[in-house]
């Protein structure tokens, strides 16, 4: 039965092995059957707290608790075998020498469990690979292998799951539908499910809600949307998706910009100091309108398939970036008309150099 997740003002500290992340006062909570994803770059720490929660690291300070039990303190530690948590490696960490069904009876408390059979019939059914169990890991694709390391997680039916970048070694022209997969499969188990990954795409296809971390800290915590369209610091605004700076101030009219004027929110400058902004700029702000009397020089584009990725720049000294459809080919050098749409202003304190 899914449970609870509770991280309370976790520290962890790696003393004496360089390159390893710390984590610093980490506290979120997981709802039960809700998916939560630990967003950030390489070493900042999401797999070291991925371990803690699985009860493979110690942790300095701080409580873990799955539906009000405490299975980790600085003084006790709950052996992982006895969480009830499942848990998804990057590498898969299969068996190289057991076939598929071995692979996922290996999980089992009751190895000789007389429905074995059974239940392996059914998983591989859930997982999509029904009629493979007889295959070994080298026969099998990355994304099979991937179910078949998800399908031996959930044998046991843990109260938690754990996925580690579980979508890092998979071709991308497979990952799309690999994550639409178990993102139904999550839904269709009910189970409350923490991954980590550097990738935002696969963090807004499958959570409910996302923490960005850096650093071994939390720099916001929200929805996929809020994340994106309300990103409450400058590393969360550039690390997630795209964007530009562009110099702001705040008069009685709105965020007075070189793009123009746009409506504010109280709570957009609520401690901001006024005359030292600058407003963040995300590429599908500005939409490209050959009509339009304001216009563009193209510096640079990159070709998507169904778009351009255009980097511009406005007035000889702002840089924008812009998306448009890829039958609109316009070259180096050409000046284009654009539009800007935006509901309102990201701002944030102009950064001194």
């Amino acid at each position: 039965m899914s449970k609870k997740l509770l991280v309370s003002d976790l520290s962890l500290e790696y003393k004496g092995k360089k390159g390893l992340s710390t984590l610093k006062n980490i506290t979120f909570d997981l709802n039960v059957e809700e998916i939560g994803c630990i967003l950030g770059p390489s070493g900042c720490g999401k797999t070291s707290l991925l371990r803690a929660i699985a009860g493979l690291e110690d942790i300095s300070e701080g409580r873990i608790i799955v539906d009000g039990r405490c299975i980790s303190t600085p003084t006790s530690r709950v052996p992982s075998n006895e969480r009830s948590i499942g848990m998804v490696f990057q590498d898969y960490a299969l068996f190289p020498n057991l076939n598929v069904e071995k692979n996922i009876a290996f999980s089992f408390n009751n190895k000789n469990q007389p429905d074995s059979q059974k239940k392996i019939k059914e998983l591989l059914d859930l997982i999509g690979l029904s009629g493979q169990n007889k295959k070994f890991p080298h026969e099998l694709s990355g994304g099979e292998q991937q179910r078949v390391a998800l399908a031996r997680a959930i044998a046991n039916e843990p109260n938690i799951l754990l996925l580690d970048e579980p979508f890092s070694s998979i071709d991308t022209e497979i990952k799309e539908n690999l994550i639409r997969d178990i993102k139904n499969l999550l839904d269709h188990l009910s189970i409350t499910t923490l991954m980590v990954t550097h990738d935002q795409y696969e963090a807004f296809s499958l959570a409910d809600t996302i923490a960005v971390m850096n650093e071994g800290k939390f720099h916001q915590i929200g929805s996929p949307y809020d994340i994106y369209h309300e990103p409450l610091d400058r590393f969360v605004a550039d690390f997630i998706g795209m964007g530009t700076f562009l110099p702001a101030t705040v008069n009685s009219h709105g965020v007075e910009t070189p793009l123009g004027t746009f409506p504010i929110f109280k709570k957009d400058i609520i401690n901001l100091n006024k005359n030292q902004l600058e407003i963040f700029v995300r590429p599908d702000d500005v939409v490209h309108n050959d009509q339009s009397n304001l216009k563009a020089i193209v510096k640079e584009k990159h070709f998507r398939g169904a778009d351009f990725l255009y980097h511009l720049m406005f007035k000889d000294q702002y840089e924008l970036l812009c998306y448009a459809p890829s039958h609109h080919n316009h070259a180096i050098g050409e000046s284009i008309g654009i539009e800007v749409h935006m509901k309102h202003a990201v701002l944030f304190e102009k950064e001194l150099i």
